[in-house]
């Protein structure tokens, strides 16, 4: 039962439509109207109101940290399930009829919680990444993949310890691949914009 609960648990930290709340507490309308019609903080961004944004990225990686750390403390080594059900709530809230962002705040969250070491990792390939195409969407992508190949790979390395990191991770990836289906497509048809651009 304490794998329930605590998939239980990030499912509901994850759900809180924070993008959604900040938008219209800002009287800046439904960000669901705009772009992508994402509540993450990339689409958030297309309002205009930077600081919004932020704060958004921040509340959306803050409930995977909670997630995570909530799980340590009461259901300790169910916090894998609690990751995978922060990043899942976040997509798929019942809020606002099973649709939501798309994971990435709340997967770096999650994973800076689970091993700051990955994330530190993850997060260089993501700006790497950025760096290279100025794509927030396949810095995502290649970050995300990165951490279910990099803890898949961790234990020849001789980092045993990440091992049990594979699973969530890759269901994380899957997740976040999903939700990312329509970046993709744009991808492949050269029309994904950079960012920076409306």
């Amino acid at each position: 039962m304490e794998l329930v609960y605590a998939a239980l648990l990030g499912f509901a930290l994850g759900s809180v439509p924070f993008g959604r709340v900040l938008t219209r507490a800002a009287g800046l309308g439904d960000v669901r109207d705009i772009g992508s019609g994402s509540i993450g903080a990339t689409n958030v961004l297309r309002t205009g109101n930077k600081g919004i944004a932020l704060a958004t990225l921040l509340l959306d990686a803050a409930k995977g940290v909670a997630a995570v750390l909530l799980a340590k403390a009461f259901l300790p080594g169910a916090e894998g399930l609690a990751a995978v059900g922060a990043v899942a709530g976040h997509c798929y809230t019942p809020w606002l009829s099973f649709k939501g962002g798309k994971g990435f705040a709340t997967a770096a969250g999650v994973c800076g919680s689970l091993s700051w070491p990955l994330m530190l990792a993850c997060g260089a390939v993501w700006a790497i990444t950025v760096a290279i195409f100025r794509i927030s969407s396949v810095a995502s992508l290649t970050s995300v993949s990165f951490a279910a190949v990099a803890t898949f790979l961790a234990p020849i390395f001789g980092f045993e310890a990440l091992a049990p990191l594979f699973l969530p991770m890759l269901a994380i990836q899957v997740i976040v691949v999903i939700k990312h289906n329509e970046n993709i497509k744009r991808l492949f048809a050269g029309q994904e914009p950079k960012i920076g651009s409306t």
